[in-house]
């Protein structure tokens, strides 16, 4: 069976930091509603005047959260005057198969016999900026909103559009496949058990 190309999709976003972990949360529930595939009851947030969807799973609701509040507290804790502080998040969904041999790149151990193999990966490249002045704030407050619309936009865009490497169901399990939010993740040759942070 030949090897499915895993896509990677990089989204860069110019947050203030009123708004970051809106912004941060937003995006997160915006990749997760169209690649979480179990059954569910829709939800919204609304986000700087948009309203975006929300994955109502207790599980992931609170990943989302955790990781919310460490991109928080690291762009503020290296924040300067002048702005410019930067985070990254990494999402990336896999699919359980039966393992075929050692592990590599971005295959993990699982349960006796399987291995978790990445299917997709989505880095979120944010740029704290600080206005210095209220024009400034004005500014990048009339920005925001269209950039945040223009990000979930270009989310469904490719949802919508790359579906091939999606693999199939093969599991009657409540969620067919495993995710993970990083904070920072390192290069991707990296094996997911080294923990993938920086």
């Amino acid at each position: 069976m030949e090897a499915r190309k895993r896509p990677e999709y990089v989204l860069e976003i110019l947050v203030d930091p009123i708004y970051v972990a809106d912004i941060v949360r937003g995006i997160l529930h915006t990749i997760f509603f169209h690649r979480y595939f179990p059954s569910m009851r829709p939800s919204s947030l609304d986000v700087l005047d948009l309203t975006l969807p929300v994955v109502a799973d207790p599980e992931l609701q609170t990943l989302i959260e955790t990781r919310v509040g460490q991109l928080v507290r690291q762009l503020s804790s290296t924040s300067s005057p002048s702005g410019g502080s930067r985070g990254e998040l990494g999402v990336r969904f896999f699919e359980k198969r039966r393992r075929k041999g050692g592990l590599g790149g971005w295959l993990t151990s699982t349960a006796r016999g399987e291995e978790e193999v990445c299917w997709e990966v989505w880095k979120l490249k944010f740029t704290l900026t600080t206005p210095r002045t209220e024009t400034e704030r004005t500014a990048l407050l009339r920005a925001e909103a269209p950039a945040l619309q223009k990000t979930a936009m270009t989310i469904v865009k490719i949802v919508n559009r790359d579906k091939d490497h999606i693999p199939p169901i093969t599991t009657s399990e409540m969620n067919p496949f495993p995710y993970e939010i990083l904070l920072n993740p390192r290069a991707e040759s990296d094996a997911k058990t080294t923990g993938f942070f920086a």
